[in-house]
């Protein structure tokens, strides 16, 4: 089989998430940030939403048989530097995920669950397949506040919790965590990079207003600077500041919510 990359000189990183026809989140916003990074964006579809910068009405998960298929097929003609997860619907999807993912490949989770507006992005039964099958592979879990308290099992009030929680994420198996601040409060948005014997706080002025998907694109400027050959912790620290400055250049549709412009 010819390659459409016979020489490839430049990093690259793949997303396996679902899709946002706003272009705020998903598959779609994981593209471009992994362009703003530097690094050739690839992309596997897991499912099909219908929402804009406000709400979620509708998602639909692709068959696990198409999931695998792309995957496979992809992984056939290029090896990404680094992998990102996002939305991943049921166990099913999970599972081929599990299967079909190289093993020496960092990997990037977003344990996606929630959308900010309360639809259910996974099915209720997936999450412990999430936390028994695919984290133990991460190299880096990136739970926002809700999804932290859910891998975690406990409720998060305060700092120490943050902290606590993704002691308990590392339990199960990946190798540090990442809690994202966006849903706390204060004027302060802090993030907790999490390892065995090590805390870092990234932090940066919380802006006032909410935006849509700045936890993806946080999540995928991680993956594509780890792709670029950064380490984690630097993949972290540029990835805050390209964030905020997202934020801060978010753009405003008609709706009362701005999306992220990274």
């Amino acid at each position: 089989m010819t390659s459409y990359f016979p020489e490839k000189d430049f990093p690259s990183a793949l997303s396996i998430a679902g899709s946002d026809p706003s272009g705020g989140a998903g598959i779609q916003m994981d593209l471009k940030t992994f362009a703003r990074t530097g690094v050739w964006g690839m992309a596997i579809i897991t499912a099909l939403t219908a929402q804009n910068a406000v709400r979620v009405s509708g998602s639909w998960a692709i068959e696990p048989d198409c999931v695998r298929e792309q995957i496979s097929t992809v992984l056939e003609d290029m090896t990404p530097e680094a992998i990102k997860t996002g939305m991943l619907a049921n166990s099913e999807i999970i599972r081929v995920v599990e299967e079909t993912l190289p093993l020496n490949v960092p990997l990037v989770i977003d344990p996606v669950m929630v959308s900010t507006s309360g639809h259910r992005l996974i099915h209720e039964d997936a999450i412990q397949d999430l936390r028994d099958i695919l984290i133990p592979r991460a190299t880096i879990v990136t739970p926002n506040i809700p999804e932290a308290q859910i891998l975690a099992g406990m409720t998060i009030l305060s700092e120490e919790d943050v902290v606590e929680a993704g002691k308990k994420i590392l339990d199960l198996g990946t190798m540090q965590v990442i809690v994202k601040g966006g849903h706390g409060t204060g004027k302060d948005a802090s993030d907790f990079l999490i390892r065995k014997n090590e805390v870092i706080r990234f932090t940066k002025p919380r802006l006032p207003y909410d935006v849509h998907g700045s936890g993806c694109a946080f999540s995928a400027a991680i993956a594509g600077y780890i792709a670029a050959g950064l380490d984690v912790t630097s993949a972290c620290e540029k990835a805050k500041n390209l964030i905020n400055r997202g934020i801060e250049n978010a753009v405003q549709g008609n709706g009362r919510k701005k999306i992220i412009n990274p």
